[in-house]
């Protein structure tokens, strides 16, 4: 079997007594979407500093294109390319000037940026825009530039750090095209994100971050199956009912949350389900039937506490 592109093994990153990666294994194979998943804290951003060389090691053994971040960084920054969650593009110059001096960081010569730049424009759908100020364009037409930006010097590894926050639903469809377009070109990309439907629609393999551990691994499909029923139901009550709603529902053996506005019931037949409800006395007001999601898994392993 090929090599795999990034690899850890007992990857750990300590701030002081605080542990924010705690010994994780992970493999990132060639051609492959990668995501991490997990809530604010869990260690994601701590990976992705490691295995982009800007933060040392702490404990454990991570390699890149087969490299030592530590001793060899500069020659795995060289195959980069960094989308970071904050646009940081140049708003003092021209659509095509920020990817003209992006190339230049990278020791390119003048004649292959500006091939390359006419690529990325139309990969961006930037073309009609490449003499434009920075400033006035949409969010969508920012985050298009900055991931071409990241791709100015054909890099084999793309990392991604929530690439489509604050984006409407149109210009989020239109950079899952880009990023799938790029993918199939032969592009390994690594993946952060809070959209559960984005990391289904984008992600081969992805795992699951909780406190500085990885809680669960495999494809978006894998982990439903594995940690999720095959349905969801979801039931509205009058706000005086709610309270009385644990022992009523009892008798279904723990496959429910009951939240402030909402009982959850996670079932393989939701027709049966609704039935049995019937069957005992419980008409709610609302009823909503839905396949289970990679947003139940994530829910389900991480928990719905709030963390800042």
């Amino acid at each position: 079997m090929a090599e795999p592109l990034v690899q850890a093994r007992g990857l750990t990153k300590r701030f002081d007594d605080f542990v924010a990666v705690d010994a994780i294994d992970f493999d990132i194979a060639k051609g492959e979407a990668f995501g991490f998943l997990g809530p604010n804290g869990a260690g994601k951003t701590s990976t992705m500093k490691m295995i982009t060389t800007v933060s040392p090691i702490t404990e454990g053994k991570l390699t890149v294109f087969g490299l030592d971040p530590d001793a060899q960084g500069r020659q795995i920054r060289q195959h980069l390319g960094v989308v970071p969650q904050e646009d940081n593009l140049d708003l003092e110059l021209t659509v095509s000037e920020n990817l003209y001096v992006y190339g230049r960081y990278h020791d390119m010569h003048r004649a292959d940026i500006k091939a390359r730049i006419v690529d990325l424009l139309e990969f961006a759908q930037l073309s009609d825009r490449a003499d434009s100020p920075v400033e006035p364009l949409s969010g969508g037409m920012k985050r298009r530039l900055t991931i071409a930006r990241a791709l100015i010097n054909d890099p084999d590894l793309v990392i991604l750090d929530e690439p489509t926050t604050g984006l409407d639903p149109q210009a989020r469809h239109l950079l899952w095209d880009r990023l799938y377009r790029l993918k199939k070109e032969g592009a390994t990309l690594i993946i952060t994100t809070h959209y559960m439907d984005e990391a289904e629609q984008l992600c081969d393999r992805l795992v699951v971050m909780d406190k500085g551990k990885i809680v669960a691994e495999g494809s978006p499909r894998q982990l439903i199956a594995q940690y999720a029923p095959r349905e969801v139901v979801e039931l509205r009550f009058p706000e005086e009912l709610m309270g009385a709603m644990a022992s009523r529902l009892d008798w279904l053996e723990g496959n429910t949350e009951i939240l402030a506005d909402r009982v959850i019931v996670y079932t393989d037949d939701a027709e049966d389900t609704q039935h049995q409800l019937t069957e005992h006395g419980i008409h709610p007001e609302q009823v909503l039937v839905r396949r289970s999601s990679l947003e139940d898994v994530f829910l389900k392993l991480t928990g719905r506490r709030l963390i800042d």
